[in-house]
């Protein structure tokens, strides 16, 4: 029994409105930026900075931007910036400046978890061709003639 409080005591917990208990795994997952995974990341985000071109993404949304609708600009933004529309992603270039280009989270999914509880269960490590291929899809492939590259210089 005691075993069972100490580990629930260590489980972190968020109280809500109303007072009831949320555990973090429970609570929702939000975008931490660059900047936070650099903390424990160090090697992996200065690889990521200084080879990939993920990390300037948003130059090609800037160089096509006055010839594009506000629908066709939101589309760009869901593959050139870090978690358009999602908690504490992209929002524009001005309010949300550090989510304009593509960052760690772009492949590997919202950090705030595994910030909060640094347990790599928490955020996807491992990646495949399938996570590459929600913006390196056939269509996209054809229309800008790119190519789906595992790590692409990012670490």
């Amino acid at each position: 029994m005691l075993k069972r409080l100490l580990l629930a005591a260590a489980m972190p917990v968020l109280v809500c409105w109303g007072g009831a208990a949320l555990h973090a795994q429970d609570a929702p997952k939000s975008y931490v930026g660059n900047e936070t995974c650099a903390q424990c990341h160090e090697a992996e985000y200065r690889r990521f900075t200084e080879y990939s071109k993920k990390h300037h993404s948003f130059q090609s949304i800037e160089k096509l931007q006055d010839g594009l609708t506000p629908q066709e600009l939101q589309q760009c933004y869901g593959c050139h910036t870090t978690g358009f529309g999602q908690p504490g992603g992209f929002v524009d270039p001005v309010s949300t400046p550090t989510m304009k280009d593509l960052g760690c989270e772009s492949c590997h999914g919202p950090g705030s978890l595994h910030v909060e509880t640094e347990d790599p269960e928490h955020i996807q490590g491992d990646l495949t061709i399938q996570d590459c291929r929600r913006c390196h899809n056939e269509e996209r492939v054809r229309a800008f003639n790119f190519q789906p590259l595992i790590r692409s210089g990012a670490h």
